[in-house]
C-alpha cells in the first residue's frame, strides 16, 4: 500500500481509542415519576447512570417489577471489551506498518463478527433481564415482560424506554468506513 493509504489505515485504528472515553450506547427512561429522564450509559467497561443517581433509580424500579440489579461488575462482557478493542487498535497498526492490503479485510471481518455478536449478546442480555423476573416481586402484571429495546423506543407500563447508539458507535463505525475506503482505493496499486 502507498503510504497515505498506510496513513489513512492507521489513522482508522487509533482512533477506535476514543470508544475509551465515551459511551458506546445509552438508553434512556421517560415516566411521570422522572419528568426529567433517567438513563445509562454502556461504555466499553462500564454500565453508569447518565446523572448521578439514575443507575441506582433504574435499579429501584426493577426492583419492584422483579427484575434483577444492573451490576457491571457481574457482567464479564465489560471485562473483555477493553481487549477487543485494543486488539483491534494494534492489528490495525501493524496492517498500516506492514502495508498488507489483504489483511485489511480481515481486520474489517473480525470487526463486522464481534459487533454483530456484541449485538446479538445486548439482546440477549436484555431479554434475560426483562424476562426472567422475580415471581416475588411487589408488582406483578401477568403476560408482561419488561425486556427494553435493542434499537429505538418500546413503552414498558408507564416507562417510555429508548435504546439508542452513541458516540463510540460512530467512532467505531467511522473507523470501519475508513479502513473499507482504504482497503477499495488501495486496489487501484494493484
Amino acid at each position: 500500500m502507498k503510504i497515505s493509504h498506510r496513513v489513512w489505515m492507521a489513522l482508522a485504528a487509533l482512533m477506535l481509542i476514543g470508544v475509551y472515553f465515551v459511551p458506546i450506547w445509552s438508553i434512556s427512561m421517560e415516566a411521570p415519576q422522572y419528568p426529567e429522564g433517567i438513563g445509562m450509559n454502556i461504555t466499553v467497561n462500564n454500565i453508569e447512570g447518565k446523572s448521578e443517581n439514575d443507575l441506582k433509580n433504574i435499579n429501584g424500579l426493577n426492583h419492584y417489577i422483579g427484575m434483577k440489579p444492573i451490576e457491571p461488575e457481574s457482567i464479564p462482557e465489560l471485562t473483555i471489551m477493553p481487549y477487543i478493542f485494543g486488539f483491534l487498535i494494534l492489528s490495525g497498526l501493524v496492517i498500516a506498518a506492514t502495508g498488507k492490503r489483504t489483511w485489511i479485510l480481515y481486520w474489517l471481518g473480525f470487526f463486522v463478527i464481534v459487533a454483530i455478536a456484541g449485538l446479538v449478546d445486548f439482546y440477549i442480555w436484555g431479554y434475560d433481564y426483562g424476562h426472567n423476573l422475580n415471581p416475588d416481586a411487589p408488582i406483578k402484571v401477568p403476560g408482561m415482560t419488561y425486556q427494553p429495546p435493542l434499537l429505538g423506543s418500546k413503552q414498558l407500563l408507564n416507562i417510555n424506554a429508548t435504546s439508542l447508539p452513541h458516540i463510540g458507535f460512530y467512532i467505531a463505525l467511522i473507523s470501519m468506513g475508513i479502513a473499507g475506503f482504504t482497503w477499495w482505493k488501495s486496489g487501484d496499486e494493484e
